[in-house]
């Protein structure tokens, strides 16, 4: 089994700032790649930034230069410093992880996902 916990959401006032923060514990040979994805009123679930196991990092274009993800190898942690926070990045965030499992001589790829938490962006 797998777990992701994630914690750092909150209010905050636009043009504020938050971290995120996701830890991956349980049966874990080694991760793929891990970050967030975050789901709006309204709207469909969005890749807002990841990191590979190799430090390679993709975001969304709503968040680039304001928004810079980050990762502690050594504790299977990622983080994610979002600052000039706007109303429309208001969204339940959710950590993803996809990450390789041993079973018996084999390693086998899964998705793992964190249970959200909400950023609310309001005066």
């Amino acid at each position: 089994q797998v777990q992701l916990v994630e914690s750092g959401g909150g209010l905050v006032q636009p043009g504020g700032s938050l971290r995120l923060s996701c830890s991956a514990s349980g049966s874990i040979f080694s991760i793929n790649v891990m970050g967030w994805y975050r789901q709006g009123p309204g709207k469909e679930r969005e890749l807002v930034a990841t990191i590979t196991n190799g430090g390679s990092t993709n975001y969304a274009n709503s968040v680039k230069g304001r928004f810079t993800i980050s990762r502690d190898n050594a504790k299977n942690t990622r983080y994610l410093q979002m600052n000039s926070l706007k109303p429309e990045d208001t969204a339940v965030y959710y950590c993803y992880c996809n990450l390789n499992q041993q079973r018996g001589w084999q390693l086998t790829s899964s998705d793992y996902w964190g249970q959200g938490t909400q950023v609310t962006v309001s005066s």
